[in-house]
């Protein structure tokens, strides 16, 4: 390695030395002061991989030289010490490189070559659903049914540990990847053997979900990235990025009794969205650090992909340290974490301030209670206004509803009986049903999901034990739970239960009906289960629209529930709040939960636990050795995981499963590297509106019976009951690909804004599904293209919606702007992004979907614009330029190869 600004040092604590590479010696040369924290991270990483090829002189220079005010041009590598996986988007990158070490020995290559070269580790956390909830056996229940789903992914993952070298998996049961990650795989500083020395550096981290960013919050720098990215830099490939802008966000104050981190990071992510800070880096600082823990620091970093940014980033202080002992960690790892940020700058200093591209500024002793919904994390609610926004949203649902007109009126007997929402907003909107031998009245908005779940708040010991002394107060009340809501408990991690259970108030709540359903993502990522089949059945004869309450940090359009068409995320103690009121149809902040033993009202406010009562809660309850027994053993699983079956050997011996299969990426391939050419004559497979989200475009959520995807495992022998979801058949390409763009929510705007995975095949014009339509354009030889509006591809950075839009056939994606890590994804694919140009957009140029399409002027990828022809079958044309969105040379080489994984394969194959 290089070594061009001479920074190498040597920093001892207590008794080891360990080798660095010093910003301090570059700051005699440089004024490093200015610098945000998050850029001297990527200084450092420049200096001790400056290799004169991937990072040069230059490169470094361009950081140290930074122009907070500039746009990004500069191209540099980063190469993250580490990378985290969870196991939805885990099993398609283990699938990936078992095809690849096969692919490698056909192309002459040794297959030991495919490797992790860097600490790669999974954890199981997709593939729990909320099956059985409300019972003390729900957690049993569940596991069971979770292993009987999936042994055979299980099976590979066993396989996958025992195969690869620097390959870790936690097993299910365990956690949430980012809590996970948080409280015990982060190391935040490394320390490495190479060469013979000991070196300390960063930890830096890749994650295969775009909420790795939690992270953040204990100053490790990292983000979300496609599992084709994750993959290339586990194979020690490192990750080209332009220099960002970096926006810093001041907090002062502390937040106001009856706030929590949740509010505080609603507010933050609505503040940041309206700024607009995609492909941005986002830095907190200010005297308000003082005042905020570390779970808080998580929870707003966490949130980061709702925000936009990639990545929000809090620095390394004593709060940090605090945690780190309070989680368990070994005493040398904090004195070096400690000593290493001292040394290199990066140590919280509040009396300096560094240069931002800009600055936005928060006191969060303004923040108010709040929600986010009906369909979007950036949509902050106030809590008083939740009732109005509930029934502004209503009338566009209801809009083809059969009904009379009348007067909208608040509930006669507020509280009373056991109606739930307005029944006097709709005369179809109501429904009788009969739930354990008691006839209810589901009427529209109604919560029938209220469920603590997600990485963002679990973790935080605050909203969490917030959630069991309300519940505590509201049984002392008298208040119970509505018999028509599915409640929840998913913890992040075992710990989580320990301090409920220590702190009395697992009881609390579990006799409200929120008993531990599964330690994993559950709910916020559609895994909801079935509602009990007499709601569902009211549901669909009252033509209802029903809400669902969640502690996540995800409520787009069908993601949470295919019943469920409002959808709003909360405080884990507002979820226990609305599951007793059971309706968004209520203001909160005024009108009573219900009715106490005495038959008097009983208001928010009455049971709401105090700041104090929180804080002494989490005082008396919470302890590092809660942390060090649930993680000694955290890769060694329970009884279930240890009897799984699990092949031998280096290559997988593949089967006819339908949960793995051999993808087809690689076949035919050679060492020949082909051009970039133009496209000519391909014809639209679905023209679409804005926030078209990953999870409009990639297969989530549970699998229709009557669906391509369902008709598939049929003809295979599944039944509809093992079905199981999309995302643990990700393994699987034909599943998949029959899944892709086939979101019961998204609008194909070919058919008027027709709700389905459905399009329109030319010129035939014969409406059939997206993936049909897909396979006759592939007999036909013709190329497809997707033409969309802003914010393609928001929300989780799902390699299968880059995937899976490689297999249906389609050579370029155009839209008015893209998400950040779906356009690098569908570049490492192969799938070309181009963008309209500023004031273009399928509108104004009168786009209707039956045009050809002819993309030319490419260039072999150099150009940076490219003419797009739209040709009608009558002969009109609409001619326009878009923006090629190959950002940096080392993209362009990618596409050159097809994608970025047969770059690495080509590259390994001539070692």
């Amino acid at each position: 390695m290089s070594n061009s600004f001479e920074t190498r040092d040597r920093l001892t604590v207590g008794e080891r030395d360990y080798t660095i590479h010093s910003l301090a010696k570059l700051g005699r040369l440089f004024d490093l002061s200015r610098l945000p924290y998050s850029l001297k991270i990527l200084l450092e990483n420049l200096l001790r991989n400056e290799d004169g090829v991937s990072v040069c002189k230059e490169h470094i220079e361009a950081v140290v030289q930074w122009d907070a005010k500039k746009e990004p041009d500069t191209e540099i590598a980063f190469m993250p010490a580490r990378v985290v996986l969870q196991d939805f988007t885990g099993v398609p990158c283990v699938v990936d490189l078992a095809a690849m070490r096969d692919a490698v020995v056909k192309l002459g290559g040794d297959a030991k070559r495919i490797n992790p070269l860097i600490p790669s580790e999974l954890v199981i956390d997709h593939s729990v659903q909320v099956d059985v909830f409300g019972r003390p056996d729900a957690l049993d229940a569940n596991g069971k049914i979770e292993f009987e789903r999936n042994k055979e992914r299980y099976s590979f993952l066993r396989w996958g540990q025992k195969a690869f070298d620097n390959f870790k998996v936690v097993p299910p049961n365990t956690g949430i990847v980012h809590q996970v990650n948080l409280e015990n795989l982060a190391r935040v500083v490394m320390a490495s053997e190479k060469d013979g020395a000991a070196w300390a550096y960063p930890d830096t981290v890749f994650g295969t979900d775009s909420h790795t960013t939690m992270i953040n919050g204990l100053g490790v720098l990292g983000w979300g990235v496609g599992g084709i990215e994750a993959e290339a830099a586990m194979l020690g490939q490192p990750s080209s990025m332009l220099i960002p802008q970096v926006v810093g966000f001041r907090l002062s104050g502390k937040l106001p009794e009856g706030a929590t981190a949740t509010d505080l990071v609603l507010t933050v992510t609505q503040m940041l969205r309206k700024h607009s800070v995609v492909g941005k880096f986002v830095e907190f600082f200010g005297p308000g650090l003082d005042h905020l823990p570390l779970a808080d620091r998580a929870t707003i970093a966490n949130m980061a992909p709702e925000y936009g940014a990639t990545c929000g980033i809090f620095p390394i202080d004593d709060e940090a340290l605090r945690y780190m002992r309070l989680t368990g960690r070994e005493d040398d790892q904090i004195a070096l974490v400690e000593a290493y940020a001292k040394a290199q700058g990066l140590w919280r200093d509040s009396s300096k301030e560094a240069d931002y591209s800009s600055v936005l500024a928060l006191d969060m002793s303004e923040v108010l209670p709040s929600l986010a919904g009906p369909k979007r994390p950036q949509d902050r609610v106030l809590l008083s206004d939740m009732k109005q926004n509930f029934r502004s949203n209503l009338g566009p649902l209801t809009a083809n509803r059969d009904r009379a007109s009348v007067q909208i009126a608040d509930m006669a007997a507020e509280g009373g009986g056991t109606a739930v929402g307005n029944h006097e907003i709709d005369t179809k909107g109501h429904t009788l049903v009969d739930i354990h031998s008691e006839k209810v009245e589901l009427h529209d908005g109604a919560v029938v999901i209220a469920a603590i779940t997600s990485c963002t708040n679990t973790s935080n010991p605050a909203v969490m034990l917030g959630a069991g002394l309300l519940a505590r107060n509201a049984i002392r009340r008298g208040l119970k739970v509505k018999p028509w809501v599915k409640t929840s408990l998913g913890p992040g991690s075992r710990v989580v239960t320990d301090y409920l259970e220590r702190a009395g108030l697992m009881d609390d709540l579990e006799a409200l009906g929120f008993h531990v359903v599964g330690y994993g993502c559950t709910t916020c990522i559609g895994n909801s289960g079935p509602l009990p089949v007499e709601v569902s059945a009211g549901i669909a004869q009252g033509d209802l629209v029903v809400a669902s309450v969640l502690s996540g940090n995800r409520n787009f359009e069908g993601r949470v529930h295919a019943e469920v068409k409002m959808n709003y995320l909360a405080s884990p103690p507002l979820v226990v709040a609305y599951a007793l009121a059971g309706t968004v149809d209520r203001d909160l902040s005024t009108q009573s939960l219900g009715k106490d033993r005495n038959g008097d009202p009983v208001y928010l406010k009455d049971i709401w636990p105090s700041s104090k009562e929180i804080h002494d809660c989490i005082v008396n309850a919470i302890g590092p050795e809660m942390f060090k027994k649930n993680y000694a053993d955290v890769f060694r699983g329970d009884q279930r995981w240890n009897s799984i079956e699990s092949p031998d050997g280096a290559a997988y011996e593949w089967s006819d499963s339908t949960y793995i299969k051999h993808p087809p990426y690689f076949e035919g391939m050679t060492m020949e590297v082909a051009k970039i050419a133009d496209i000519k004559g391909a014809r639209v497979l679905g023209l679409f509106g804005d926030s078209i989200t990953t999870d409009h475009i990639s297969p989530a959520g549970s699998i229709k019976k009557d669906s391509p995807a369902g008709k598939y495992l049929q003809s295979k022998g599944v039944q509809p009951t093992d079905f199981n979801s999309y995302g643990s058949r990700r393994g699987n390409d034909d599943v998949m690909v029959r899944g892709t763009f086939a979101n019961i929510r998204i609008k194909n705007l070919m058919l008027g804004g027709e709700e389905g995975g459905n399009t329109l095949h030319q010129p035939s014009g014969t409406k059939m599904s997206i993936y049909e339509a897909a396979m006759r354009y592939q007999e036909e030889k013709v190329p497809l293209v997707v033409v969309a509006g802003k914010e393609y591809g928001t929300g989780s950075s799902r390699d299968w919606a880059a995937k899976g839009t490689l297999l249906l056939g389609v050579k370029a994606v155009i839209a008015e702007s893209f998400e950040r890590i779906h356009r690098s994804n569908l570049v490492g694919m192969g799938v070309l992004p181009l963008q309209f140009a500023d004031g273009d957009s399928v509108s104004s140029l009168g786009l209707k979907g039956d045009e050809t399409f002819d993309i030319t002027g490419l260039d072999d990828g150099g150009a940076k614009h490219a003419k797009v022809v739209a040709r009608r079958d009558g002969g009109s044309k609409i001619e326009f330029i878009v923006k090629v969105l190959l950002l940096t040379p080392k993209e362009v080489e990618y596409f050159r190869h097809g994608g970025i994984l047969h770059y690495v394969l080509r590259q390994l194959a001539k070692a």
